[in-house]
């Protein structure tokens, strides 16, 4: 078995069809065996999906375990050389799956991705860089992340993500929507990190793959990625990427690249990246009441928004010593 495609699903089964009808249609060159894990969806999924594709390994779930926990029961039953971390929401294109499992085995590449496209062709960002202390977190603060930003661009500082991948370019971590990895490196590096649910596991995952070897974006690959359909019916929200910090997909999201900012840099950075979200509270309040009365707009127009960014830090706040310690917690927050 050359790779086992790990797909992991929550009441998403129109876009899983979708996704594994792409995969067939587009692989030919390779064996290969596609596991989709049900986190308890408690609908009709996996009669639909077995139905139309008897040969999927269907795990079910007794619980809403996450996305790395559901991927970690996937890679513990998978019988690949090469495992695939695959989003529900892609479409393989130009038979990427064959090509890059020949190219990823002949290199001496950690794991790889390839590039992402939105569903018009455009490019989506596939690989990035990390920054010390995971500073590009404060970026999506309304305002502060405004400032922020204008002050790195003014300092020349690295731009902490690649958007058009080159044909094949080095990152230090790689989009989880799409993300292969050799079975060998997993066994050094370990499964992802349980304590995680959604977000920023990919990054600390990567960011321990790294000390094995080197990871890749093959930029000539394509995958499409319909970005965020997949958290949207989660969360019930309809924002697309990580700039929603206002409610509970927001809520989430905060608290795992904190937990991730943990892990990875230390509680010193943790506490560094929380005080620039609590800074940003007040920020958000005055900044917007002035932008709106300059504007002609009501100047309390985003200040139910800011109440929102307010709440979520508060939570995120009561968290911290837990957080802190670094002991075994599984940060759910639904």
């Amino acid at each position: 078995m050359d790779l086992s495609v790990i797909i992991v699903n929550y009441k998403s089964a129109d876009l899983l069809l979708d996704c594994i009808h792409s995969i067939i249609q587009e692989t030919a060159a390779i064996a290969y065996e596609i596991i989709v894990v049900d986190n308890n969806s408690g609908d009709n999924s996996r009669e639909i999906i077995t139905r139309t594709y008897p040969q999927v390994r269907w795990l079910q779930l007794d619980n809403n375990a996450g996305f790395a926990r559901a991927n970690n029961a996937g890679m513990r039953i998978a019988e690949g050389g090469i495992i695939l971390l695959l989003n529900p929401d892609t479409i393989v294109l130009d038979h990427a799956l064959d090509k890059c499992v020949q190219r990823f085995r002949a290199s001496a590449h950690a794991a790889c991705g390839v590039q992402l496209l939105n569903p018009d062709g455009t490019p989506q960002i596939s690989g990035n860089f990390f920054m010390r202390g995971g500073l590009n977190h404060l970026l999506p603060l309304p305002y502060w992340g405004g400032f922020l930003r204008g002050l790195g661009y003014a300092l020349k500082t690295k731009v902490p993500n690649v958007k058009q991948a080159q044909a094949e370019q080095e990152v230090d971590w790689i989009n989880g929507a799409f993300l292969m990895v050799k079975q060998s490196t997993i066994a050094q590096a370990g499964l992802m990190d349980e304590d995680f649910f959604l977000y920023a596991e990919e990054t600390e995952w990567c960011s321990r793959i790294k000390r094995r070897g080197t990871l890749a974006i093959y930029g000539d690959l394509k995958v499409t990625h319909l970005q965020g359909e997949t958290a949207n019916a989660t969360f019930e929200t309809s924002g697309k990427g990580y700039y929603d910090l206002y409610s509970r997909k927001g809520l989430q999201l905060m608290v795992s690249n904190h937990l991730r900012v943990r892990k990875q840099f230390g509680s010193g950075w943790f506490l560094v990246l929380l005080l620039n979200y609590s800074l940003a509270v007040p920020v958000f309040f005055i900044a917007s009441f002035f932008d709106n009365l300059f504007n002609g707009r009501s100047p309390f127009a985003y200040w139910h928004r800011a109440g929102q960014l307010a709440a979520n830090v508060w939570r995120t706040w009561m968290l911290a010593p837990v957080i802190i310690r670094n002991k075994p917690h599984f940060y759910k927050m639904l």
